[in-house]
């Protein structure tokens, strides 16, 4: 099944670093085993003929399914059929898991959706990503991003030396390709993956256009270099129910004159063709649109979680709770609110393809820096001292003090065994180096929270809003 390929494509000659040590086995190594088992089973999905079209389609021409973050949507019911898919998957991991591939796979679908506009940029670009696309479709890769640039001193500028020659930057082009040197940060899923999308968020100059490029880079690419944060992964499963199978590996890429081959060279050398690939509203609201689904999940996780405690302690009953639990599901209900409206105010761009309302997206990852760390918060309050009051593990029931256990752990409504196992999910979710991790995730994956507030309302149409009051200030003048 393709999730045993999918383990076994990995050992391809990558070079992953963790702890000093470069990785020969990535399907072995703990630090990685219980996510890419978690991946795996994901992938096997599509081979399920029980489960296969509630997270594929089936490729035109063929018997074989693809993943719908690949289907470009014409119709309501195809754009139906991506959000069913990214709800499936951000449910069977709980929302957990925020780069199963699906979100830079919809980017890839976004620029083939548009590769006739986005044509335009350059002569090479439709043939080159609709040979990609169809690679990435009918072999199942893994991909991810890789976007931000290094934190070296964020007080200058590329006119600094210091900074412009670590900011990935080619260092020579060749009939084969371009050479590119620097480095990558934040990619999510790096040692899993296949491919990198490869660009930048920031605006270049003319005179930086060796620093302006989209590709699209192998992850076993020579010179190549991914260098891994700390593991969160923890194999005791019972203590660590999310540690051990959810981690998702972040990583910093180092690029030591890597070859890029001139067909994932998608642009390079124009900072102004690269901005409008980058603004591209067909590939980014397709993209988008996933996360925002997946982020429901995890809202609803979190809210489960929290009720669980609440009902187990007998604190529910309580007012104060009782607030706190409700501004969980108003939560819930404001993004599946606008994902409706995304979807339902969907429409074809020149190309015919449906594409969500991204001004509704763009509410919901704004708002979800906001929501997601207010909804750990008001779970660390429900639970309140009870979190550092949980044994170490679970094996304490069975020991010699079991009676004891059983007397002082137990709750309003549950055994003393399912509450320490309740609060032990807990506390991996909002305690652990892994919650840590993922409440600092939900403040920033959508990059500075203060910029994508303040580009909202700099892209609003201001005149719907304010026309009306002047139109009323100028009437009242008149009487």
């Amino acid at each position: 099944m393709r999730g045993g390929h999918f383990l076994q494509s990995l050992n391809d000659g990558r070079s992953v670093w963790l702890g000093g040590e470069k990785l020969s086995d990535l399907p072995a190594h703990p630090a990685f085993k219980g996510t890419l088992e978690t991946i795996k089973t994901l992938f096997n999905q599509l081979d399920d003929p029980e489960v296969r079209d509630k997270i594929g389609f089936q490729v035109p021409g063929t018997d074989r399914y693809a993943h719908s973050s690949f289907l470009v949507p014409y119709t309501s019911e195809q754009l139906a059929k991506r959000s069913e898919s990214f709800a499936f998957w951000s449910q069977e991991t709980h929302g957990m898991m925020s780069r199963l591939s699906d979100y830079a796979r919809s980017m890839v679908t976004g620029w083939y959706a548009a590769r006739s506009e986005l044509g335009q940029l350059d002569p090479h670009f439709e043939s080159k990503i609709s040979a990609y696309y169809e690679k990435a479709r009918d072999q199942d890769l893994f991909l991810t991003t890789a976007i931000i640039d290094p934190q070296i001193d964020r007080s200058s500028s590329l006119e600094d030396s210091r900074i412009s020659e670590r900011f990935l930057h080619v260092v020579k082009e060749t009939s084969e390709g371009i050479v590119v040197r620097g480095a990558k940060m934040i990619a999510t899923g790096a040692p899993y993956t296949h491919d990198f999308l490869i660009f930048s968020f920031l605006k270049f100059k003319s005179e930086e256009r060796k620093h302006a490029h989209v590709l699209i880079v192998p992850a076993n690419s020579p010179g190549l270099h991914i260098v891994c944060r700390e593991s969160f992964a923890d194999g005791r499963e019972q203590n660590h129910i999310l540690s051990s199978r959810y981690d998702e590996m972040d990583a910093v890429l180092f690029f030591d004159d890597v070859l890029i081959p001139w067909e994932r060279v998608l642009l390079h050398g124009d900072s102004g063709k690269v901005l409008a690939l980058r603004a591209n509203k067909t590939a980014n609201a397709l993209a988008f649109h996933q996360n925002v689904v997946r982020y429901v999940a995890k809202l609803e996780f979190v809210t489960g979680i929290a009720f669980a405690i609440a009902e187990a302690i007998g604190a529910n009953g309580f007012l104060h709770v009782q607030e706190k639990l409700g501004e969980l599901l108003t939560q819930i209900s404001v993004m599946k609110a606008l994902i409706i409206a995304s979807e339902t105010q969907a429409r074809p761009d020149a190309a015919g393809v449906l594409v969500p309302e991204i001004s509704y997206i763009d509410t919901a990852r704004n708002i979800g820096t906001k929501f997601y760390p207010r909804a750990i918060e008001i779970v660390q309050q429900v639970g309140g001292g009870g979190f550092v009051q949980a044994p170490a593990g679970v094996e304490d029931f069975y020991g010699p003090i079991s009676k004891l256990m059983h007397l002082y752990f137990e709750g309003a409504s549950v055994s003393a065994e399912k509450k320490v196992q309740l609060f032990k999910l807990a506390w991996d979710l909002v305690g652990s180096p892994l919650g840590s991790r993922h409440e600092l995730y939900e403040r920033f994956y959508a990059g500075d929270p203060v910029r994508a507030y303040a580009n909202q309302y700099l892209v609003f149409d201001k005149g719907s809003l304010t026309d009306p009051v002047w139109r009323l200030l100028k009437e009242s003048s008149k009487r």
